[in-house]
């Protein structure tokens, strides 16, 4: 029997496959991980439905392998990821523009290093993980700067430092902004000289750090808020004592008093920024960080700061404690939502150098320096920057809320 086919049926019939073929989408339909035959490690695998047209692969540290999935039209709906495993904690990813972003978590102790290939024999990505040396990775994860996916996500850029306009409320505001504004600002880049601070991973010195972010903070207020006055504490390779540091600080009559340190930990994966004003410590965690800082000025003074000076100081300053607190959780949230850095909190404890300072006053640990991953974004020029803006912006706009503030109450009365 012969089927007689007419020229249109054949023509929507070829031009139903080809439409099938051309516009048929990519789909990642699971990440799955399992041990090599050869067993040296392990192989995680992107089952797809086609190639991808590119990607790429890093390894910024030994518990993080980092990738780009090269393809906008790829679809992930309904994908299945690994469950977590003896050495795979989790796969994260992320939608961007051009593709996806990919997060793969390795347990803390697991030391493999990274390569991905095509599947020979199809459309799969493989990512074969084999066995190293903690010594062999943090070498090779030298070379990468972790890729942060939320900056394109959000689409802000944690670098942008665009200064917000003060809004004027007329008359009223101009016979107060002069006595009641926000100009006058000490940076303290912690330690100097002969006192290092603390030492982390391959040698860096705490010290150094502190004043490459000090000094861009301040650059950053003297050219976008020129009515603000910039008092450093340091601007070069020099100790202040706890005297003198006090004294200065008070003398300048400043309306706020930053000091900048990084942390340290015997345990190199521990990570994270913190924010400090002063009070009781809450945490076992704050009251160690509390020791290490207090420690620099043991030869000067009793560091050992009783909950009665704490309750004094409160009871005398109650104003200065809770602008501390307020401009604390601005930076902290700068931190953690603008330049996308791991937060550890904001915290009170009894630091010697804020309980000398009479003026709102917090300390900002950065990071850890004993964390090779955080020490390389410390130690970069494009990391203090990172930092520096995000403190920045903080000040700026508490300066914004505090004199739109101040001119709303003059503007009232």
């Amino acid at each position: 029997m012969r089927i007689k086919i007419t020229a249109h049926a054949l023509a929507l019939l070829l031009l139903s496959l080809v439409s099938t073929d051309l516009f048929a989408q990519n789909v990642l339909e699971r990440v799955s991980n399992t041990g090599r035959s050869d067993g040296l490690g392990y192989v995680i695998r992107y089952h797809m439905t086609a190639p991808v047209d590119s990607f790429e692969i890093i390894q910024p540290a030994n518990d993080l392998i980092q990738m780009v999935l090269y393809d906008q039209d790829l679809d992930t709906t309904g994908i299945r990821l690994p469950e977590r495993s003896e050495k795979l904690k989790e796969v994260r990813l992320y939608d961007l523009e051009y593709g996806y972003g990919v997060d793969i978590y390795l347990e803390e102790n697991a030391y493999y290093k990274a390569k991905a290939y095509n599947d020979k024999n199809g459309s799969d990505i493989l990512v074969a993980l084999t066995r190293s040396t903690e010594e062999e990775i943090d070498r090779y994860s030298q070379q990468f700067i972790a890729r942060n996916w939320y900056e394109e996500i959000i689409g802000e850029d944690p670098l942008d430092i665009s200064t917000n306009v003060i809004a004027s409320n007329g008359s009223s505001y101009s016979n107060v902004k002069n006595k009641l504004r926000f100009d006058k600002i000490v940076i303290d880049p912690g330690h100097g000289g002969s006192d290092p601070g603390s030492i982390g991973y391959k040698g860096v010195k705490e010290k150094n750090i502190t004043l490459a972010v000090g000094l861009k903070l301040g650059a950053y207020i003297e050219e976008h808020l020129p009515d603000v006055e910039v008092v450093y504490t340091r601007k070069d390779d020099s100790y202040l004592g706890l005297a003198e540091l006090g004294h200065f600080a008070n003398l300048s009559e400043a309306d706020l008093y930053v000091s900048i340190h990084t942390n340290s930990f015997h345990n190199r994966h521990v990570s994270g920024a913190e924010v400090y004003f002063l009070g009781l410590h809450k945490s076992d965690a704050a009251f160690e960080v509390m020791k290490r800082e207090n420690s620099v000025f043991k030869e000067e003074v009793n560091t050992d700061l009783s909950e009665e000076d704490l309750l004094i100081y409160e009871l005398a300053h109650s104003g200065f404690i809770a602008t501390s607190e307020k401009i604390a959780y601005m930076i902290e949230d700068q931190f953690k939502n603008r330049a996308q850095r791991k937060s550890r909190g904001v915290k009170q404890a009894g630091f010697q150098v804020l309980f000398e300072a009479s003026m709102p006053a917090v300390l900002v640990e950065l990071g850890f320096i004993t964390n090779p991953a955080e020490q390389r974004f410390l130690t970069s020029d494009y990391g203090q920057s990172i930092m520096a803006s995000a403190l920045f912006r903080a000040i700026r706009d508490y300066k914004v809320e505090y004199e739109s503030k101040q001119a709303y109450n003059a503007s009232s009365n």
